[in-house]
């Protein structure tokens, strides 16, 4: 590898094949890329071919969404060390996972699903990142999910949670601002109510996206995290929020449907690397004035 392994504090994308080309030919002035584990965990083969030429020139980050970190069973051992396999390979910057479960009985699914938040969910989803890290050698990154429902069994708020299973782990969190907005419309509370108290000393990353609007049965707005178009003018305010707590911090742009062509996706990633720098420069002459 010839450039360091650690995340700048700068914008990044997903990466994604129908953009191997541009990125190889322009090496454009981009912070980082992130790809999701588990596409690379073949053996070899074009993935590899190119993810190797870009992590040359970029750091990146592994994303992962099949470890199922918030079911109710043991981790699948055979998928953890294939993670650690590209962990070793790759020595990305970042490593995270969904506060989420997408199996069961050995049946895989499509979605991220919820779980609720209990005692017993933070010490079993506790139990399998403790795990993870161990076998990666790292601390990784849990991220806030996007949510329809909520369960009646709960016993404490998502951010409870979230702050118990760091506390109790020492890993760290991923805010995906687009998640917080999706489930506050769906759920009926205050997006920046929940911006304002995360606990944004164990961020290392914020994650920013597109969604869809329907309407449930109700007829009432219901967003989806569909990350099949540009990030929502409400979500980059509500970025701006975060910045303003969290201070200048690894930021991606998810687009995973609907690909653009590169000169879309790099340029939401300019976007948010302006509000970035704008916001930490305003809170900076802020705190300036208040100590002078």
């Amino acid at each position: 590898m010839t450039v360091s392994a650690a995340a700048p504090a700068r914008a990044g994308v997903g990466l994604k094949a129908q953009h191997y080309e541009d990125i190889l030919g322009q090496r454009p002035d981009i912070g980082w890329f992130e790809v999701h584990a588990e596409n690379y965990m073949g053996a070899g083969g074009p993935p590899h071919h190119y993810l190797e030429a870009i992590r040359r020139d970029y750091p990146i980050s592994l994303h992962g969404v099949g470890l199922s970190i918030g079911a109710d069973r043991p981790l699948d051992e055979s998928h953890l060390q294939r993670l650690k396999v590209l962990n070793d390979r790759y020595e990305p910057g970042l490593v995270s996972e969904h506060l989420a479960w997408s199996s069961h009985g050995g049946v895989f699914f499509n979605d991220l699903l919820p779980l609720p938040y209990t005692g017993e969910a933070v010490a079993h989803v506790s139990e399998h990142i403790d795990r993870v890290q161990s076998v990666l050698g790292r601390r990784i990154l849990l991220e806030n999910p996007s949510t329809y429902v909520s369960f009646e069994v709960s016993e404490m708020s998502e951010l409870d949670f979230l702050q118990a299973v760091s506390l109790r782990t020492g890993c760290y969190l991923l805010l995906d601002v687009n998640n917080v907005l999706v489930s506050a419309t769906n759920q009926n509370f205050s997006a920046e109510d929940y911006i304002d108290a995360f606990p944004m000393e164990a961020v290392r990353e914020i994650h920013l996206a597109g969604h869809a609007r329907d309407r449930d049965d109700a007829g009432n707005v219901l967003l989806i995290d569909a990350h099949d178009r540009a990030v929502d003018d409400k979500v980059w305010s509500l970025y701006a929020r975060s910045i303003a707590r969290a201070g200048m911090t690894p930021t991606l742009i998810e687009w995973d449907n609907d690909v653009p062509a590169w000169k879309t996706l790099f340029a939401e990633a300019r976007t948010a690397e302006r509000i970035m720098v704008t916001q930490y420069a305003l809170q900076a002459e802020m705190a300036h004035a208040a100590a002078g």
